[in-house]
């Protein structure tokens, strides 16, 4: 049972995900903490994630803007250690309040009431018909990078709010998901690379046994399989398509956000 839900929440996440260019960890890690503990879950889909990443950048990446990975995505990396820091002096806010929904506990934080409405104010530009003609200009695309990256690593979803931005910039949507994975994958680098160093030390993860690789292995197959999927249509996909998926995405992941869901 636990190798089917991985296998299809992996292969239809990452599919999406193409286009979108978030989501896969936010929707994969609760399925993973349905087999592990959550420490263990979060070990896991740092691993499908990462590998996703970097399949997709071998895959998509040759359609990437190099400028606008510069621009955006170095700040972005760099102001996402800034966001973890904050996310540490935050800590001590505490909730709002928890509720349980069946046997999972669901707790209201500041910054998830903060990030939801962020976000929501960010559909708001990619469904709104007066407001999705919009584009930012390139000039601005260090600090939308930094904003992104801080936001991202203070709460853990930077790829939606790099996703709105870079929706803004006027770039096909080849360019838009090659550079999205691009960026992506740098992120991912910088986040690994401490969770491998957590790993080693025994702070997280340390229930991922032998036994559970086999099902981690599972879920980077079919997200790679998701990924050549999605690479198979996405010639076929308008960026006014991708603009749709992507505000749809921000407002359900806005709306669990901030009602302590994720």
């Amino acid at each position: 049972m636990e190798y089917v839900a991985i296998a299809l929440v992996s292969f239809a996440v990452s599919t999406l995900t193409l286009y979108s260019g978030f989501g896969l960890g936010t929707v994969l890690m609760p399925v993973f903490a349905l087999f592990f503990p959550v420490d263990a879950a979060v070990a896991a889909t740092a691993v499908v994630h990462g590998a996703n990443s970097l399949f997709k950048v071998a895959v998509v990446g040759r359609g990437a803007d190099r400028t606008i990975i510069l621009k955006f995505g170095v700040p972005a990396v760099a102001a996402a250690f800034a966001g973890a820091t904050a996310l540490g002096a935050m800590a001590h806010l505490g909730s709002i309040y928890s509720y349980h929904l069946g046997s999972r506990e669901a707790t209201i934080t500041p910054i998830k009431v903060v990030m939801g409405f962020l976000m929501l104010a960010f559909a708001a530009f990619e469904l709104a018909p007066s407001l999705r003609k919009l584009k930012f200009d390139r000039r601005y695309l260090f600090a939308g990078g930094a904003l992104s990256g801080f936001f991202g690593g203070l709460s853990g979803h930077q790829g939606a709010l790099r996703s709105a931005f870079l929706a803004k910039v006027g770039i096909s949507t080849e360019a838009f998901v090659g550079t999205n994975a691009a960026i992506g994958f740098m992120v991912d680098a910088a986040r690994l690379a401490v969770y491998a160093f957590l790993f080693a030390r025994g702070d997280i993860g340390s229930s991922l046994g032998s036994s559970a690789w086999p099902l981690v292995a599972t879920g980077v197959l079919f997200a790679f399989a998701g990924v050549l999927a999605g690479k198979r249509f996405l010639h076929k996909v308008t960026m006014g398509a991708v603009q749709t998926l992507t505000g749809a995405m921000l407002v359900a992941i806005a709306l669990a956000l901030a009602a302590g869901l994720v």
